[in-house]
């Protein structure tokens, strides 16, 4: 699969769209010049990860704070013509064959099933994809036929996510999911008869009124299906979401903390126990299939992204592709973006550490020594050196959170990002 050789012209993108209609959000203190459109197109070479949002879903789940529309497939046509436009006007910019693929939402598998091969096809012939390449695509277990499947298939695509959440209906209508829990385990039996072996899926802890053995059913019924990775979270209240604004109300209740700390400490022992390593703290995998787009988003690397609402990270730069329908599919071309953030070098390593410390393998010690000298840096080894002494950081020998870290992981990684984060005291 081998991307067209063409080199770009300076006049081929209309770069004036390219830019934020929006005031950029910047760190002032790092006296950073306003960034143009040619700044970004000038380091794409070095990208080796994408990312296409597909807004469409069904149905907005109440938890879900992510760019979606439901209904009216009227608009699919326009949108995938405008997302391959996006896909043609990127590709010559970037010029490394792509490690990890990762198409979310949304719902990417609700595309009518030739639109969808429309524009994966488009990213095969537009991109170089490496030797030993990840591409993941999303999907509700509702929407996976056997035609889907092979579709995805057939243009490339070698890991699905599933949104399972839960196996039981009264937490999947808690969380206002609309799938039969039976259609997790018909979704996964199609997907590997249409050649697709690597699959993860996703799970949902401390969903109101669930109990310490529904998890464990959950978890069991998860493991029953032998996906090679899985990935638990749990839940949380996004501002502005129906679930946030239900539980403002009073018409739902948080679960107990110290209830989702066991299911947290449960998860981690029985995917242990059946051969699920757990490398970052919310991802367990089987040997050798780790998400490679996980761990492109926890190294701090840089990825592209295609599609409204996507959001990108190019050596420091941060932003976000216009997250309306409607102004995303006026223009060829690049679109239009906001919320763009030019980080300092403070700022990246505070990022670093953040993501990085995520990670279960940790962050070597020469890298956390480099990311401590930069400029205005300094007051984080306090942090670190405080943390050690509680037993909630450890070197082993990479800077790592202990097991007692990963239950206040939050908390801890969250003082490391900015100064002005203060260490919480938690010693009682």
């Amino acid at each position: 699969m081998s991307a067209v050789d063409t080199q770009p012209e300076q006049t081929a993108i209309p770069l004036a769209q390219f830019t934020s209609n929006t005031d950029a959000t910047q760190d002032n203190s790092s006296n950073l010049p306003r960034e143009t459109a040619q700044a970004w197109l000038s380091e794409a070479s070095e990208v080796t990860g994408a990312y296409m949002h597909v807004p469409f879903c069904f149905h907005k789940c109440h938890y879900c704070d992510f760019f979606s529309i439901v209904g009216d497939e009227t608009q699919q046509l326009a949108f995938a013509e405008r997302l391959i436009s996006e896909i043609e006007s990127v590709a010559p910019y970037i010029k490394k064959p792509l490690s990890s693929v990762f198409i979310g939402g949304g719902t990417p598998t609700l595309l009518a099933p030739a639109l969808l091969a429309r524009v994966l096809d488009s990213f095969t012939e537009n991109f170089t994809l490496a030797e030993s390449y990840e591409w993941t695509i999303e999907a509700n277990p509702e929407t996976v036929t056997s035609e889907i499947a092979q579709t995805i298939r057939n243009s490339g695509v070698n890991r699905v996510s599933i949104g399972a959440q839960s196996f039981n209906e009264d937490c999947l209508k808690a969380l206002e999911r609309w799938h039969e829990p039976a259609s997790v385990g018909r979704s996964v039996e199609l997907l590997r008869r249409a050649g697709i072996e690597n699959i993860n899926l996703d799970l949902i802890f401390a969903i109101p009124n669930q109990t310490l053995e529904i998890f464990r059913d959950d978890l069991s019924k998860t493991i029953e299906l032998n996906p090679d990775h899985i990935s638990s979270y749990a839940l949380t209240y996004e501002p502005n979401t129906p679930l946030f604004v239900r539980e403002k109300r009073g018409e739902v209740k948080k679960i107990d903390e110290d209830i989702e700390t066991r299911m947290f400490e449960e998860t981690m022992s029985i995917l242990s126990s059946h051969g699920y390593e757990q490398y970052e703290v919310s991802s367990y995998a089987k040997p050798n299939c780790q998400c490679k787009h996980n761990l492109m988003y926890w190294n701090n690397e840089s990825w592209w992204p295609f599609g409204p609402a996507a959001a990108g990270h190019l050596s420091g730069r941060r932003w976000r592709n216009i997250p309306r329908l409607s102004e995303y599919v006026q223009l060829g071309g690049m679109p239009p973006i906001e919320d763009m953030e030019l980080l300092s070098p403070n700022m990246q390593a505070g990022e670093t550490l953040m993501l990085g410390l995520r990670l279960r393998a940790g962050i070597p010690k020469e890298r956390v020594e480099q990311l401590v000298e930069v400029k205005d840096g300094s007051w984080r080894r306090a942090v670190i050196e405080g943390y050690v002494s509680r037993d909630l950081l450890e070197w082993s020998p990479n800077l790592r959170l202990t097991s007692q870290g990963l239950l206040l992981a939050d908390t801890v990684i969250g003082d490391l990002l900015m100064e002005e984060s203060p260490m919480v005291d938690i010693s009682n």
